[in-house]
């Protein structure tokens, strides 16, 4: 990794993306501490002193860096972004027009980025709105002075406004990085947001009960997610495939034999993402309820972040989101439809309905270990914590996977693009 890097700033077109590419993540990371209009950063300081943050804002918190707690104008972060990404993705299976236009090339994709930029925008306007509400009740639980004070209708109105054009000018961000830059532009804000999280929650490992003890616990079982997470998402089964050779004019095309490679791993962090979206919304239902009303009391008994029904939910979620996700964004049959109209085939497997269904098993029974290595890797770090009273936020497998998967992706864009710009390797 070192020297993908060292190589890349010694390449001038990959130096400037990658200078382009840090520029961007400081202005990230100066937009999380500017605050939104009418917020007083010395009840904020206060009510941080004082409290924590709610179990339902916790993974928002965690993407954006900590700045939802600080109030700033990039409180929300990316995730209204990613949120809207998935939905647009999901809603290829719903609507029709929406599989069209993935299937048109360039022209489907540009539209379908403009649906997913819109429906940030309205994502975004929901969220924040929901932050400024509940910010003394969950986001500052138990605080004593108000965050927003001398607070009118038109003040929250404001301050609802500018973080949402907060979340519009990060989507920005994060496409330039995706044209001009190196790597996918919101995975790299989301790298960013997380990283600059975990100085701080290593301290108060430390200021804990446990000490210094307890931080090398959280150290150890850190780097072993770590390697567990390297080795599965480096693996895969790659499946042989010929293409048949053609003859055009007097040229001669295919004949080669390659391979289509299946992660064990195809869905990603998404079901994690998916299943903590999902018992998030309980949780914040529960806030506009009656505290002594019963399903209010069941919510807050049963579905908290380390209630045992909690996990029993959180598992069978990732595990059910893991199939379905793999499902959509690996389409056995397109897949078999492409290989047969260029004249691809799999030894041994006829082209066609053929190709799709043994696509189909191999893709269901690596999904089956996929799924069991997310669960587990996103609920261990949890119970463990838990048990030892640390509270470990975004030293989850979630976070940790993200982090290692962004890291990997973007050591290969640098190598691939070093590898376009040096050809003395190949003409020895």
């Amino acid at each position: 990794m070192i020297q993908a890097f060292a190589a890349a700033f010694r390449t001038p077109d990959l130096r400037r993306k990658l200078l382009f590419t840090m520029a961007i993540m400081v202005i990230y990371r100066l937009g999380t501490f500017v605050p939104a209009p009418f917020v007083s950063i010395r009840n904020v300081r206060a009510c941080m002193d004082q409290s924590g943050s709610g179990d339902f804002l916790s993974m928002i918190n965690l993407f954006s860096g900590g700045a939802m707690m600080q109030l700033s104008v990039f409180s929300l972060g990316i995730m209204p972004y990613i949120t809207a990404s998935i939905i647009v993705q999901l809603m290829r299976v719903v609507i029709p027009r929406f599989e069209e236009l993935h299937k048109e090339g360039q022209s489907g994709t540009a539209k379908l980025t403009e649906y997913t930029r819109y429906l940030t925008i309205g994502l975004a306007v929901l969220q924040s709105s929901v932050v400024v509400s509940v910010a003394n009740t969950q986001l500052f639980q138990g605080c004593t002075v108000d965050p927003f004070p001398n607070a009118t209708p038109l003040t929250y109105a404001l301050t609802i406004l500018t973080m949402t054009a907060g979340t519009g000018l990060i989507m920005w961000l994060a496409e330039l990085v995706t044209e001009n830059g190196v790597g996918q532009g919101m995975s790299i804000l989301i790298f960013t947001g997380i990283a600059a999280s975990f100085p701080t929650m290593f301290y108060q490992v430390t200021q804990s009960d446990g000490g210094w003890g307890a931080a090398a616990l959280v150290f150890a079982l850190i780097l072993a997610i770590v390697v567990v997470v390297v080795f599965v998402e480096q693996s895969q089964r790659r499946i042989p495939v010929q293409y048949a050779k053609r003859v055009v004019g007097r040229r001669t095309y295919g004949g080669s034999t390659t391979y289509l490679p299946i992660r064990i791993n195809m869905a990603n962090v998404i079901p994690v993402i998916f299943a903590s979206s999902i018992l998030m919304l309980p949780q914040m239902l529960s806030t506009f309820g009656d505290p002594t009303s019963g399903w209010v009391q069941w919510i807050n008994r049963y579905l908290h972040t380390s209630a045992p029904l909690y996990f029993v939910f959180f598992g069978v979620l990732i595990f059910a989101f893991a199939f379905f996700y793999t499902s959509i964004t690996f389409n056995t049959e397109e897949v078999a439809d492409n290989m047969k109209r260029y004249g691809g085939f799999i030894p041994g497997i006829r082209a066609g309905r053929p190709t799709a269904e043994y696509l189909k098993y191999v893709s269901s029974r690596m999904t089956w270990v996929g799924a069991t290595y997310l669960t587990v890797i996103a609920m261990i770090p949890v119970i463990v914590f838990s048990q030892m009273g640390i509270m470990g936020g975004g030293f989850g497998g979630t976070s940790i996977i993200i982090l290692v998967g962004v890291g990997l992706q973007t050591v290969k864009d640098i190598n691939s693009q070093l590898q376009q710009r040096h050809y003395d390797g190949f003409l020895r």
